[in-house]
Parts: C-alpha cells; sequence; structure tokens
C-alpha cells in the first residue's frame, strides 16, 4: 500500500478547498493524501488588525510546528500569507498554477464604482489594500474587516460595509463571483506577493523522494519561477502582510507569441525574461514608489533583489522606518 502524505492546513473552507486540490493533484499520481487541520492565531485572534498582531507566521507558525514535529509532512499555505523568510530547516518544494492574480471589488450593490465620489465603506484586513485606497481613492472609508472569507461575507450582508476588496482567486474558488462588482487592475492596484497561488512547505528532513514526488505532481515552474522573483524582493525589504508591499511578475510577451490569461494580466510562458511590477506605499497612502524592471527566467531572485534595492534606494527605506516607528 502506498504511504499516506498527511497534509497540514487550516480549517478555513478556502483553507481546506486548497488542501484538497493540492489532495487531488497528488492522488492523480497515485499517492494517498489526508487532511490534518490545524488552527493558527489568526484564526483565533480576530478582534485586532493584522498590523496589531504582527504579521510574521500569524497564518503559518502552527503548521509549522507539525513540519517539524513530523505530525505532517506537508503544510498547504496560500502563498501571500508566507512570511519571506522561512526557519532553516523548512522550505518550499512547490506552487500550484497561479490563479488570476488581481484584487476585486466585491458588493451587494453591482453598479458601485470606487471613482463615483462616494463615501463609500470599504472592508479589508489588509494594510496594503488601506494604503493603496488611501492612495488612489481617498474619498472612501476603510473598514477593518477580520474573519473568513464566508465570515466577511455574512459581514457584508449585515451592512458592516458597503463592499470588501479581496483576492480574486478565493472569491473565484469559494464561487462568489456573482458579488464581483469590479476587478482591480494590476498595474496600479498592484496585489500581495505570491496571491493567487498555493504553496507546499515541507521539512528538509522529508525523504528526498518523497518530496521529488511531490513537486513533480503539484509545482508548475512558470509560477514558481514569477514567485521566486516576488519572495526574493519580498525578503530584502523584510515584508510580511502588515507591510504594504507589493509585486507581480509575470513572463513577457513578443507579438509572435499566442498569450495565456494568469497572474492577473496577460502574458506567455514561454520565452526567457519575467517582468516584475513591484513597490512599497506608506500606510497614510501620501507616497508610492513602485518600479518595473526585466531579468532571466534562470535567475529571478537577482531580479527580486535588484527591485528591492530599487525600492529602498528611492524612499522605500525611509517608508519602512516610518512603519517600524509606528
Amino acid at each position: 500500500m502506498a504511504e499516506t502524505i498527511r497534509i497540514g492546513t487550516r480549517g478555513s473552507a478556502l483553507a481546506l478547498w486548497q488542501a484538497h486540490y493540492v489532495a487531488g493533484l497528488l492522488q492523480s499520481g497515485g499517492l494517498a493524501t489526508e487532511i490534518v487541520t490545524i488552527e493558527t492565531k489568526g484564526d483565533r485572534i480576530l478582534d485586532r488588525s493584522l498590523a496589531k498582531i504582527g504579521s510574521k507566521g500569524i497564518f503559518t507558525a502552527e503548521l509549522e510546528d507539525a513540519l517539524h514535529s513530523g505530525r505532517v509532512d506537508i503544510a498547504v499555505h496560500s502563498a501571500k500569507d508566507l512570511q519571506s523568510e522561512l526557519p532553516p530547516d523548512l522550505r518550499l518544494i512547490a506552487f500550484t498554477e497561479r490563479e488570476i492574480a488581481s484584487d476585486v471589488l466585491v458588493s451587494l450593490h453591482p453598479g458601485i464604482l470606487l471613482t463615483d465620489g462616494q463615501p463609500w465603506r470599504i472592508g479589508t484586513s489588509s494594510t496594503r489594500r488601506v494604503a493603496m485606497l488611501r492612495h488612489f481613492y481617498p474619498h472612501l472609508v476603510p473598514t477593518d474587516m477580520r474573519g473568513n472569507l464566508q465570515t466577511r461575507m455574512r459581514k457584508l450582508h449585515e451592512n458592516h460595509c458597503d463592499a470588501m476588496i479581496l483576492a480574486y482567486a478565493g472569491v473565484h474558488r469559494m464561487k462568489y463571483d456573482a458579488h464581483i462588482a469590479a476587478h482591480l487592475p494590476t498595474e496600479t492596484f498592484t496585489p500581495a506577493v505570491g496571491q493567487g497561488s498555493v504553496a507546499v512547505e515541507a521539512s528538509v528532513k522529508l525523504a528526498a523522494d518523497k518530496s521529488e514526488k511531490i513537486r513533480a505532481l503539484v509545482n508548475h515552474v512558470p509560477t514558481e519561477t514569477c514567485l521566486r522573483a516576488e519572495r526574493a524582493f519580498l525578503r530584502e525589504l523584510e515584508g510580511g502582510c502588515s507591510i504594504p508591499v507589493f509585486g507581480l511578475a509575470g513572463f513577457d510577451v513578443s507579438e509572435a507569441e499566442s498569450p495565456v490569461s494568469a497572474s492577473g494580466g496577460t502574458f506567455s510562458f514561454s520565452g526567457d525574461t519575467i517582468s516584475l511590477h513591484a513597490g512599497i506605499v506608506s500606510l497614510d497612502g501620501t507616497q508610492l514608489i513602485h518600479r518595473t524592471l526585466s531579468g532571466n527566467t534562470s535567475e529571478p531572485e537577482t531580479l527580486g533583489i535588484r527591485m528591492a534595492e530599487e525600492i529602498l534606494a528611492a524612499g522605500g527605506a525611509q517608508i519602512l522606518r516610518d512603519i517600524e516607528g509606528r
């Protein structure tokens, strides 16, 4: 009988969707799976904003403890929830093919517009989204909105806010597409690093043959290349989910190529060049620094590091110091 791969996951409906999605990929290759549900700090503490709790490991620490103890073989995370630095004895072995990475406006008012001048209350728990709202749409009223997606949708129905900004991937996977009022352009409202992909984390002690089999069945190489660039950028800035940093990489398109929709834009999975659009915005939204750089697909981390150096030199370092001071 094949050895069972124990998959650690948070218990929300979306997290379980991700775990079962990875399980399905493993089962397609003949591996048996078991889902192990683990509650995290971020699931327990819902009465404070992410920034006040502290972002490091808020949705991952307990899952990583289970990896350390051997209770699970792999842990499945939303890639955007991962801290920039992993413990030295853990590693990321796979990234699933990325869903459209953009943020979306979700509302019960289908005609709502962020640009109509109305002081709509916009629900979000993300410091990045709050800062971007303050920068692009200062007339809007950011409203803290914690909880899993189903809880947030309930709060929307209870009129806690007029609309919410959420990742398209989660909204789509939970079948709330009918409530999408607008897709926010990634060129301006750039998503969080890793948004749209599911990451698989494992201990360095996981048997090599098992790790290689999991990677072969789950990993999507073009997505991994993009996320390696994005995560290198995030790591150099020492950013997390309480820091308003953003980044989105994609493969460049030539006129002769047939583009494929992914990462919130249109690009090809062929070629040897990727572009990274990334930056940082101050908490009050008054300063937004961003750049677009290109690099070779063989060195995505180099591209991410170069991006971080440019953003820091352009004023990002001072924004980070101001955030740390608060």
